[in-house]
């Protein structure tokens, strides 16, 4: 019979070394458009190995964890979170307390902070505690260690041989690591900097097994922005389908009191007339997401004869495309969009429109572009009859 195994994350820090004017936890900061926190407990829920999830949490970042974990939900195997304590130590006590009911087999504690752990750390982890009481994860030691005191001065020169850099996780029996947390608990002792030196305090056997260079803890700013790098490059090379669709849109005025371009309303004299609320700028942006995955246009997806989008709000056709986009596993890398006006002005509302497309498709502001122009007179959109809107996307999908 297969031994059951939970997983215990530590998140109940505050992150203060990595701390931003958002003051946002770590934990919580994206990385790769997620919070690293789920990205932490994705990559134990997808491990075959792994029954349980419990996090343990500040209950001051209820909420905060809640919309970490949107994308979990359903899945039984996430318990609900454990409120965490003023320490480490604390945290993975009432964590491991909370695992009672469960009573499994073998636990692994994890630093929410370590979003990049594989799943061959986590096997190895595991393969370990086959013939230990406890198993740790750590590298070896490459670079030549200094001890120096507090004014910088190197007192001494610490050999490197057989040391090793711990990570997380350490795997343990259950039962084994919660009375050792207990014991340490009763005795006062709460000085220890993770679970395998409470383990080794109470007399457990603890042995390493190889851990990755890869399964950094993500601490400074530093660390971060090395991090959103790192999730760049991986993503762009798991998308190397680059493909650029256009649309084109037009519109004509109607009697009213502002335009809505890009899901931004701009006073003006007149309104733009169609079976929607005539947002033509996302009217073209969607034609443009479309034909770069070659699905059709708006109107085939949207006909104009179905009065169930008479007025409807048009960033639910561009939501539509996106998620047609997501489904084929692709991504928005960029969209451009030219507004072709004689009035309204479009520059004073540019950085509002910019701001609100990259909130509707989920990309950073340096991703969308806005820009305007005249007809010099010329045609409908000279004579101020309309407005007509180009748009180019580039997509990425996988190959």
């Amino acid at each position: 019979m297969k031994p059951s195994t939970a997983a215990l994350i530590v998140a109940a820090g505050s992150g203060s070394r990595a701390a931003r004017a958002d003051a946002l936890p770590k934990q919580y900061r994206p990385i790769g458009g997620l919070p690293v926190l789920a990205r932490t407990v994705a990559a134990f829920l997808d491990h075959p190995a792994i029954d349980a999830v419990v996090v343990a949490i500040s209950p001051e970042h209820a909420d905060l964890y809640a919309e970490s974990v949107t994308r979990f939900a359903g899945d039984a195997r996430l318990l609900p979170p454990v409120p965490g304590g003023a320490t480490r130590q604390i945290s993975v006590r009432r964590g491991l307390e909370a695992l009672t009911a469960l009573a499994p087999d073998r636990v692994l504690v994890h630093d929410a902070a370590r979003p990049f752990v594989s799943a061959g750390v986590i096997d190895r982890t595991l393969a370990g505690l086959d013939t230990a009481d406890g198993v740790l994860a750590a590298v070896a030691v490459v670079d030549t260690l200094k001890r120096v005191d507090e004014n910088g001065r190197i007192v001494e020169t610490v050999s490197r041989e057989r040391a090793h850099a711990a990570q997380t996780p350490q795997g343990f029996r259950w039962v084994a690591l919660r009375d050792a947390h207990a014991r340490a608990a009763a005795e006062g002792r709460d000085d220890f900097t993770d679970d395998a030196a409470v383990a080794e305090w109470a007399g457990l056997e603890v042995r390493v097994v190889e851990g990755d260079p890869a399964n950094v803890k993500l601490t400074t700013n530093d660390d971060f922005a090395a991090a959103e790098a790192r999730m760049s490059l991986d993503l762009y090379a798991r998308l190397p389908d680059v493909r650029v669709g256009t649309g084109y849109d037009v519109h004509a005025f109607a009697p009213g009191d502002h335009v809505t371009l890009c899901g931004v309303d701009i006073p003006h004299v007149a309104r733009l007339d169609g079976h929607s609320d005539a947002d033509v700028a996302l009217h073209a942006l969607t034609d443009a997401i479309l034909g770069a995955l070659g699905d059709g246009d708006i109107g085939a997806h949207f006909p104009p004869s179905d009065m169930t989008w008479r007025g409807a709000d048009s960033v639910i056709f561009l939501k539509d495309a996106l998620a047609r986009l997501e489904k084929r596993g692709g991504m928005l890398a960029h969209a451009d969009v030219t507004i072709i006006s004689e009035a309204p002005k479009v520059g004073p509302h540019r950085e509002a429109m910019r701001q609100r497309l990259s909130e509707i498709c989920g990309v950073t502001i340096d991703r969308i572009g806005v820009k305007a122009t005249t007809n010099e007179k010329l045609g409908f959109v000279g004579r101020r009859e309309g407005i007509a809107v180009i748009a180019t996307a580039t997509i990425r999908l996988p190959a």
